[in-house]
């Protein structure tokens, strides 16, 4: 994915959500097109209108913090925005003056086995362990039992979240929330996209769902970002019905962008009776099989 590219297109679909009311300015007249105009941006970043113009071109390689600080404010960008930003100057950068080709035959991260060790210690939570690209990698026995309809019905080895939420009819029974959860799949996708922006195996991804499927499109389009830390997700599963589940993301010190998501329920909640059942039945289908 092209860096200028991606820093012209992630600031003019920042700028165009921005009225003049929503940053203290007046409206004034002749506003063809929604949005904060480019000479608006640059009075709120302090900057001139032939620098900004300049950056919203993608030509971002050089600036310093306090220009792109300046822009996350008058941008009024979020944390993971703001982040987003930065890596992308990071990237144009370490790319000025030349072009870098799509990285091929990346080795896929595996768990050590002390680490399987500790998937499997954790029998009261499930546990899924994923990449930026929304591969999942590894998970424990309660978290196989929870994902156990993405994991049957995946076409790639590893299973990808992508894959499974806008080409797998069932997905969208299994999420009570699906729209919130495609746009979020697809905003981490988008912030793997600035995290590594060479990447041939995320090239394929998001080309493969971007042709067959118009909403993931339409998704990718918006260059929404998003960081994974905590929250509560719901499912429907199959076998124990309606499970509402608060998850925290941990990051693994050493290996970027790999995340283990651990999912708990609330101690006497209905959602903590219907997980300790779904580990008890995936422990029993493992131990008969």
């Amino acid at each position: 994915m092209d860096n200028h590219g991606e820093v012209r297109e992630f600031l003019m679909s920042r700028r165009a959500r921005l009225e003049p009311e929503d940053v203290g300015l007046p409206r004034g007249g002749d506003r063809r097109v929604p949005g904060l105009r480019r000479g608006e941006v640059a009075a709120l970043a302090g900057v001139s209108v032939e620098y900004y113009s300049r950056l919203e071109r993608g030509a971002i390689a050089g600036a310093s913090e306090a220009v792109l600080d300046g822009l996350a404010r008058a941008l009024q960008l979020d944390p993971a925005e703001r982040d987003h930003l930065h890596r992308l100057a990071r990237l144009g950068a370490q790319t000025s003056g030349r072009t870098r080709a799509r990285r091929t035959g990346e080795r896929p991260w595996e768990p050590e086995p002390s680490m399987r060790w500790l998937l499997d210690s954790m029998t009261d939570a499930a546990a899924l362990i994923g990449n930026g690209r929304t591969d999942l990698l590894a998970w424990n026995t309660l978290g196989g039992a929870l994902m156990s309809d993405m994991i049957a019905t995946a076409t790639t080895e590893p299973p990808n979240f992508a894959r499974y939420l806008f080409l797998e009819p069932g997905a969208r029974r299994f999420y009570p929330d699906w729209d919130t959860v495609a746009a979020v799949n697809v905003a981490q996708l988008r912030t793997e996209a600035g995290r590594d922006p060479h990447s041939k195996p995320l090239h394929d991804l998001v080309g493969e769902l971007s042709t067959r499927n118009d909403h993931f499109r339409e998704l990718w389009g918006r260059h929404d970002v998003w960081q994974h830390g905590a929250g509560v997700k719901r499912f429907r599963h199959h076998e124990v019905g309606n499970l509402e589940l608060a998850f925290n993301g941990l990051d693994l010190v050493g290996h970027d962008a790999i995340q283990m998501t651990v999912l708990t329920a609330a101690p006497g909640s209905a959602s903590h009776e219907a997980l300790t059942l779904l580990g008890t039945l995936a422990t029993t289908h493992l131990h008969a099989r």
